[in-house]
């Protein structure tokens, strides 16, 4: 896939609200610090002249965020799951929201997963990843900020652990960097994927 146009198009703040148009969709999730937004403005290819908004704490990203990827389909950027600086309440208020998001959704093709690469997943990421299962959407596990792990915890393999973590096939797995844009390719043609258009 080749990303020709972006756009912001709008932005969802509450469950039941519409989606700012009926193209089809594919969403970004992850927990809070994993990254997302930086990885989003990488796939995009805005790595400079960001469309994603990017920050250094975490949390940030508090409604879903949807922009419009060649006037194809909508990349949507999730509010971030687990850590971030806010009550509970309002941290619990964007969970529902994602999941309310995740069942109503009848264009959404499937979710990125995002998990850092350098730390084994959580048990919130397994109970999310399991939850999409249980909900029947195709779900790509994104392993983050590959370009800081050392090479032998390369050569000892990114997926294995982040598989038996999260109970998925190595197949459902891609590494990434925000940073280098390593994995940026393979990321976008596992996207044409969920969407149906091939690479």
């Amino acid at each position: 896939m080749i990303v020709r146009s972006v756009e912001f198009a709008g932005s969802v703040a509450a469950e039941g609200q519409p989606p700012p148009g009926g193209l089809p969709q594919v969403a970004f999730a992850g927990r809070s610090n994993v990254g997302k937004s930086s990885l989003v403005n990488r796939l995009l290819g805005r790595p400079r002249r960001k469309i994603a908004r990017v920050s250094a704490v975490p949390g940030k990203t508090q409604t879903l965020n949807f922009y419009r990827v060649n006037d194809a389909f909508f990349l949507v950027d999730l509010p971030g799951l687990g850590y971030a600086r806010a009550p509970v309440a309002l941290r619990s208020s964007w969970l529902r929201l994602v999941r309310s998001y995740v069942s109503g959704s009848t264009a959404l093709k499937g979710v990125a997963y995002l998990v850092d690469s350098r730390h084994p997943p959580m048990a919130a990421d397994r109970e999310f990843v399991d939850y999409l299962a249980d909900a029947g959407v195709p779900t790509l596990v994104v392993l983050t900020k590959v370009d800081k792990l050392k090479r032998r915890e390369r050569e000892r393999g990114l997926a294995g652990p982040v598989c038996e973590g999260l109970g998925v096939d190595k197949e459902q797995v891609v590494g990434s960097s925000a940073r280098t844009g390593e994995g940026t390719e393979a990321l976008l043609e596992a996207v044409a994927e969920l969407l149906g258009t091939g690479s």
